[in-house]
């Protein structure tokens, strides 16, 4: 672990400043909840929480069956990251940062098809795949718990005219709304 070199002070209330640069480099937003650990050391650490990561194990069983129904990739991911994958090598998207276009479909609230990736400039599904557009289809719909995006569920495919449809529309939102009820729970 590396010092930042920025030192805070506690107000009187027990509050302290997280700095606005380790904020954007972490992706910490107004609102995301941390979750607080202190180690051996008596060293307090701060964690990103992610509410969807809980389900970990349940998300990669729900993946592996889309994939197994439908034949395409599938992803889990929460507000920051990749947490379930099947049809696919695990470590080509696993805690893998995900893409702009992820972010804004979530934040948006509605789910999108994408089916002629030609006309989209970000038909990507990971923020590592450098602005190229690997895929022929791409489902993706928001988790939404309590009216906030928690994560989404995406439904994508690197076959040649996979012709996505309502099918794998209405699977993802399925999904999506599945695990929403989960979270809720």
């Amino acid at each position: 672990m590396g010092s930042t070199g920025i030192v805070r002070k506690i107000d009187n209330l027990g509050r302290l400043v997280i700095p606005k640069e380790i904020r954007k480099t972490l992706h910490i937003r107004d609102g995301d909840s941390l979750e607080i650990f202190v180690d051996c050391d008596g060293e307090v650490i701060l964690k990103k929480y992610s509410s969807i990561s809980e389900l970990g194990d349940f998300a990669k069983e729900y993946a592996d069956s889309l994939y197994e129904a439908l034949g395409h990739i599938t992803c889990i991911a929460d507000r920051d990251q990749i947490i379930a994958v099947s049809g696919c090598p695990g470590k080509q998207y696993l805690n893998k940062r995900i893409a702009a276009l992820v972010e804004e479909v979530m934040d948006g609230r509605r789910a999108v098809l994408i089916n002629q990736p030609e006309q989209h400039s970000s038909c990507i599904i990971i923020a590592d795949e450098e602005g190229k557009c690997r895929y022929t289809a791409e489902v993706i719909a928001p988790i939404i718990v309590e009216g906030d995006p928690i994560g989404a569920v995406i439904i994508a495919s690197k076959k040649r005219n996979p012709g996505f449809g309502e099918l794998e529309f209405k699977s993802a939102v399925t999904a999506a709304s599945f695990l929403a009820k989960q979270m809720e729970q």
